[in-house]
């Protein structure tokens, strides 16, 4: 005996299997983003980031010839008080010998003071050179061991496999011994 209360050829149940199919992928569109949406997050700057997003530098303890490393948003900033021969190496040099050719007077605000960020921009080590002791390179700047990139004394590509100089964080002279960078 066939059930009658069981009817196959009415399109509710058809309208019922299609409502259960879009409750289930939405259920499913909806649990993938909620799964997801931590590992999107995380590639936010973290709050320690965003909060230091400049750095006042007291310049006055810095002797000449000196370097010194300070942070700005989690990246290394070299800040170096250069001799008047770091000055004149670096305004010497023909742009024809660089690979990124950018002059000396563009790279800095007062010749005295080059401020960089310290990363090489190859594959984003730190390069030596900040540190009494530390080598320097070829051309007494800074010198990246893990390629062997070499930079001078105003923070240009002058050897190795790293694309460009040095990057310039922006940054202002608030007075003659405090900077602001960011």
């Amino acid at each position: 005996m066939a059930d009658s209360s069981v009817r196959h050829d009415e399109p509710a149940g058809g309208r019922r299997r299609d409502f259960l199919e879009l409750v289930a992928w939405s259920t499913f569109g909806v649990g993938t983003l909620a799964a997801i949406w931590p590992l999107i997050d995380s590639l936010n700057p973290s709050a320690a980031v965003l909060a230091v997003a400049s750095t006042e530098v007291d310049l006055e303890p810095i002797e000449v010839g000196q370097r010194i490393t300070v942070m700005w948003r989690g990246k290394p900033v070299f800040v170096s008080r250069r001799t008047e021969e770091e000055i004149q190496m670096a305004q010497s040099v023909p742009l024809e010998e660089l690979r990124d050719p950018e002059p000396d007077e563009a790279r800095v605000q007062n010749p005295e003071w080059l401020i960089v960020i310290g990363i090489c921009t190859h594959l984003g080590c730190v390069p030596l050179g900040n540190r009494a002791g530390e080598p320097r390179g070829q051309w007494a700047g800074w010198f990246c061991p893990c390629h062997g990139s070499h930079y001078d004394t105003a923070g240009r590509i002058r050897k190795g496999p790293a694309p460009r100089n040095l990057d310039l964080p922006p940054y202002r002279f608030v007075s003659d011994t405090q900077v602001l960078i960011g």
